[in-house]
This record gives C-alpha cells, sequence and structure tokens, in this order.
C-alpha cells in the first residue's frame, strides 16, 4: 500500500519470528548460564551450610549472596540459614541432577559418533551412519539444547521460592 509520497509503510513486527528467536537465543545468554551455574552451586553450598551454621558461621548471608549473584534475587533478612540450608537441600539436589544430566546430553549427542560402543546399524535414525548421527545430533544434542534453559528457569523458579520463604 503506498502513501502519500510514495513510500511503504514499515512492515508489521512479527511475534511468532520474535518468539522464535527468543526461544533460540536463550541457551546463549548470560541469564541461562547464571542459572545453571546456581543449580550446580546450590546443593554443594546447602550442604556445606548445615554444620557451618551450626557452629555459627552466617550461612544465611552466604546463601543470599548466592542468590544475588546468580539469580538477581534481593531476600531480605539476616536470619541464619539453617532452615533453608536442610530445607532446599532435597530440591537442590534434585535440580543438579536434572541440569547436569541435561546439559551433559548436549555434547553427549552431537559427538554421538565418538562414543565407545556406537553402533549406527542398532541406533536410533540408523541403519546408516549419517542417519543415526543426524537424529542424535538434531533430537538430543539441538533438542536438549533448546529445552534446557527453559527447563533451568522452571527450576530456578522453583528454588528462589523457597529460598524466599525459608531465608526471611
Amino acid at each position: 500500500m503506498a502513501t502519500a509520497r510514495g513510500l511503504q509503510p514499515p512492515p508489521a513486527r512479527d511475534d511468532t519470528a520474535v518468539r522464535v528467536w527468543r526461544f533460540v537465543r536463550e541457551p546463549f545468554t548470560a541469564g541461562t548460564w547464571r542459572r545453571v551455574a546456581y543449580s550446580l552451586l546450590a546443593f554443594p553450598v546447602g550442604v556445606a551450610c548445615v554444620p557451618l551454621s551450626l557452629l555459627g558461621a552466617p550461612t544465611g548471608r552466604w546463601q543470599r549472596g548466592l542468590l544475588r549473584r546468580f539469580l538477581g534475587a534481593r531476600p531480605a533478612g539476616s536470619s541464619g540459614g539453617l532452615a533453608h540450608a536442610l530445607l532446599a537441600t532435597p530440591l537442590n539436589l534434585l535440580v543438579l541432577a536434572v541440569t547436569a544430566y541435561g546439559w551433559s546430553l548436549v555434547p553427549m549427542n552431537l559427538g554421538w559418533p565418538l562414543r565407545a560402543g556406537s553402533d549406527y546399524a542398532d541406533a536410533w535414525g540408523g541403519p546408516t551412519f549419517a542417519g543415526a548421527w543426524t537424529f542424535h545430533a538434531v533430537a538430543g544434542g539441538l533438542g536438549f539444547l533448546l529445552v534446557m534453559p527453559w527447563l533451568g528457569r522452571a527450576m530456578a523458579s522453583v528454588q528462589l521460592r523457597v529460598a524466599s520463604a525459608l531465608l526471611p
């Protein structure tokens, strides 16, 4: 459609393209890797805080610092972190296991031919080598690369809620 000057109006913003781009770029953002770091550190820090808080160490402050540094949360308060360290440990262990396993699947499937015992004749995507590698790279490698940041975001949200409740 032409205007009075003969120029075309700017194209309408394609919301679908914006959503797809946001989904695809999420594995490469700093926020994703901060959440991964928090997922990997929350469990060992929480376990270490249990005996240290019994000895009078400022474990609540350490746990709040971890939340502030990696999740950007600003939990207020100055109480000890023994309750959080004890009650959040099962959740933090689950998040650690899911994060470590999920992210390890990305390079493991992208480098599928390098795994020991990778027989392509019976593998998914087989019976050809190219088919098996393509299937593992796309479904396992790229699939988990795109899914893990969003799963990590959900798990970090649950961890943050627990921390907000237990670190007043």
